[in-house]
């Protein structure tokens, strides 16, 4: 039986991380050049491109994941414990680290907007537990 919600949710984060992913790689230096003013006050001002590096291998395993799960449950209909689970849990993980560096930066309501996306990640990841 196919659970629409999960998959909804799932399709969502895998947007949301393949896009942003796509973005870093396509705009790498531009990316580079903005977060390093932004965590310019902060222990990651000489990490940016390494921090970045981090945060795009977790958003493109995340949203890659999230995708085999939407395939793997259309397919298999494995709803328990499948890639859709483990993009799920990878999804709120890249979501904290997120949420870290703009706290860290100080920037408080691109915090708030990560929570926005971190609620429907662990609400895909209950589903599926």
């Amino acid at each position: 039986m196919i659970q629409v919600a999960p998959l909804l949710v799932l399709a969502f984060l895998a947007i949301t991380f393949l896009q942003s992913g796509y973005d870093k790689i396509k705009d790498w230096k531009g990316n580079v050049e903005w977060l390093t003013g932004h965590f310019a006050n902060t222990i990651l001002a000489k990490q940016v491109p390494f921090a970045l590096g981090i945060v795009l291998v977790l958003e493109v395993v995340s949203g890659i994941l999230c995708v085999s799960g939407i395939i793997q449950h259309l397919v298999q209909d494995v709803v328990i414990r499948g890639l859709g689970f483990y993009g799920a849990i990878l999804s709120c993980i890249t979501l904290l680290f997120l949420l870290f560096g703009q706290r860290l930066a100080k920037d408080y309501d691109g915090a708030r907007t990560i929570v926005i996306y971190f609620i429907p990640a662990v609400l895909v990841v209950f589903w599926l537990n």
